[in-house]
């Protein structure tokens, strides 16, 4: 079950023996009797989860980063958190925007419902917003013809791997932010099925291009030879989005990690 969903039936259930308890048993009750237990557990839950269901509904909520798909900026074992208004606020698990606040931009780190299985959360950076065209070839990224800045810095040395992969610092909007590329990795990434709006997309030996459509984003991993993204299963629609991934508070591999990223 989504959890989302979970809270917000355990709230109603809480919050409707709360208002009953207030609005009619605790009248019939004497005085010095105690409340039956399910009345007493659910007056003592009701404002905690309240308290959850909105700070996590409308302000932040934490994720644990589950594959290394954004190696190198979030490590696997990663807590982060994800600014849930960012993008405007939205309605608790029907996900419908209520109020426009915001967009996402090129070179976010968002998170948001998976298109094939909007049950499982993924994260990946923004590259693509609508109306562009994004092409990836040559392992280089474009965006509407200009080829995005990039650097080669270091290389990066995975700790679970134990394997070198090269990095390079890549500049998205003026953010710039650091990504990984393997020489023998592949070259293309072709789409595993037809998606949404895939008629907007060619591939060839060289790679791929995409035309973004209205409202819908493009997405791709830092990691880019390890990474299952826009590439491969297409756009994500603005619907899917739950926000804006900003802070790690907690990798228990790596307690040192504790920070703001990019």
């Amino acid at each position: 079950m989504n959890f989302a969903l979970f809270l917000l039936i355990l709230l109603l259930l809480t919050g409707g023996v709360w208002a009953l308890d207030a609005a009619w048993l605790g009248r019939r009750r004497r005085a010095q009797d105690r409340q039956p237990w399910w009345v007493e557990y659910s007056v003592s839950f009701f404002p905690v989860i309240l308290i959850v269901f909105l700070l996590r509904s409308f302000l932040v909520e934490p994720f644990k980063i589950p594959s290394g798909s954004m190696i190198p900026t979030l490590l696997v074992g990663d807590f982060i958190l994800v600014n849930k208004f960012a993008y405007g606020i939205r309605l608790p698990v029907a996900n419908r925007k209520l109020i426009d606040i915001g967009n996402p931009q090129r070179g976010d780190v968002m998170v948001f419902r998976y298109p094939e299985e909007p049950s499982l959360d993924y994260i990946k950076r923004v590259v693509g917003v609508p109306g562009d065209q994004v092409e990836y070839r040559g392992k280089r990224l474009s965006v509407n013809g200009a080829p995005v800045p990039t650097r080669q810095i270091d290389d990066y040395l995975s700790r679970e791997r134990m394997q070198f992969s090269r990095r390079y610092a890549e500049t998205l909007d003026g953010s710039e932010h650091e990504i990984l590329l393997e020489e023998d990795g592949l070259t293309a990434l072709m789409p595993s099925r037809a998606f949404p709006f895939s008629d907007n997309c060619n591939y060839n030996t060289s790679g791929m291009a995409c035309t973004v459509p209205p409202g819908h984003y493009f997405m791709m991993g830092d990691n880019r030879d390890n990474s299952s993204d826009s590439r491969v299963w297409g756009f994500v629609p603005d619907e899917n989005i739950v926000g804006r991934a900003f802070f790690i508070w907690l990798n228990l591999n790596e307690l040192g990690r504790f920070g703001s990223f990019r």
